[in-house]
């Protein structure tokens, strides 16, 4: 394991094909910066698909070090998985289909939500089973339009959830939504679901219900509109370093630290002639003799194929971008008339203050959002982790 922070310039953390290392220092930085902005309300960090990964267990640690009070899980394996590792703290876990394991998460204290009927029943159906108050979020729909229950159908649902509560059956321990346009500050939609939201709590008062916490700010909402905190604030990208839109600020402007390096060691460099085809369809040919460089990665660890000839990569000093297409497992870089050797590391992003491209200059590269560079990068990779901090 290594024990120092990312070193974008230098050798990789460990000898291998390649790897992410994940600066958990960054991670605990990050946390701490969120909590700044959202001062007087709790935060939760999400983690869900492995910590945009990053990790879920080990970056849950680094949250909850530096004070995030709840951790965020997408689907029930997910917050098992938690669970499992030694968390206790007030976990969410939000994404359910008729039949999930309910009953597992009443008995794991785990915060569970629903949108609909046919979700409250079961999970009263699950507390009866375990003798167990059932705790629950209740997520509206305030424009979104996905999960949450549309407006209309609200005051039946709260009406339910009360009865249930009064029946000790659960607790409605949250009233919450999420936004659709909060990475464009500004944008007319923020405040219409604000004033959604507004009204879906005082229906959810009227009835007798008194949940904990009111959320409904993620990433961008916690940076750029205070008056979405209430009592909660929900960040997921933004704990890994990452801006959640070129509009809401870069990392930097931000305070924030992008916490993953992926680096791979050069498998080949060879010397070719001018007009030399490179990798599938000859996408790419070679103006002239040159050094070409392969690097042994490809969209089998999560490298979009859409970022052929143009994903950018600092090798030998200089940014290069793919010569011709991302493959499964390799690409190729043209190094012109620069020296370079087997085993040398390319970097293919990372935080950018040694030089190297950001996940944010991938996603440009793909036409795509950083979220997306970031978590598809596969297990095939493995995670080495810097700065981690012993449990108290």
């Amino acid at each position: 394991m290594s024990a120092s922070a990312p070193r974008p310039g230098g050798a990789p953390a460990e000898p291998g094909r390649a790897c992410a290392e994940i600066d958990l220092g960054a991670v605990r930085d990050n946390v701490r910066t969120l909590r700044g902005y959202a001062p007087r309300a709790e935060l939760m960090a999400v983690v869900k698909s492995d910590g945009y990964g990053h990790g879920a267990v080990r970056c849950a640690r680094a949250a909850r070090q530096a004070g995030a009070g709840w951790l965020g899980a997408a689907t029930p394996q997910e917050a098992f998985a938690l669970r499992d590792a030694g968390d206790t703290g007030r976990l969410m876990c939000w994404l359910w289909t008729p039949g999930g394991p309910w009953q597992e998460a009443v008995e794991r204290d785990i915060d569970v939500s629903a949108s609909s009927h046919w979700a409250l029943e079961e999970i009263v159906a699950a507390a009866r089973a375990t003798g167990r108050t059932a705790r629950v979020h209740l997520k509206v729909d305030t424009g979104l339009g996905r999960n949450g229950c549309q407006p209309a159908d609200w005051p039946r649902l709260v009406a339910a959830a009360r009865a249930a509560e009064a029946e000790g059956a659960l607790r409605v321990t949250g009233v919450w939504a999420h936004f659709a346009c909060a990475d464009e500050p500004g944008h007319p939609a923020n405040a219409a679901q604000l004033d959604a939201f507004r009204e879906a709590v005082a229906v959810a008062e009227r009835a007798g219900l008194d949940p904990e916490v009111r959320h409904h700010a993620n990433s961008p909402a916690t940076l750029t509109l205070p008056e979405s905190h209430f009592d909660l604030v929900r960040t997921g990208v933004s704990v890994y370093g990452l801006s959640p839109s070129p509009e809401v600020g870069t990392a930097d402007s931000l305070g924030l630290r992008p916490a993953m390096t992926l680096s791979a060691s050069l498998a080949l460099v060879k010397q070719v002639p001018g007009g030399h085809g490179v990798g599938y369809g000859h996408a790419y040919t070679t103006p002239g003799e040159t050094t070409l460089g392969l690097v042994p990665l490809g969209y089998g660890d999560g490298l979009p194929r859409h970022a052929s000839g143009a994903g950018p990569v600092l090798v030998a000093g200089k940014w290069r971008t793919v010569a011709g297409t991302v493959a499964m497992d390799q690409f190729v870089v043209d190094l012109g008339g620069d020296e370079a050797a087997a085993g040398d590391r390319a970097v293919l992003f990372g935080p950018g203050d040694g030089g190297e491209p950001t996940a944010e200059d991938w996603a440009r590269a793909a036409g795509t959002i950083s979220y997306e560079i970031v978590t598809r990068i596969s297990a095939r990779v493995p995670r080495v982790y810097a700065n981690e901090q012993a449990e108290a």
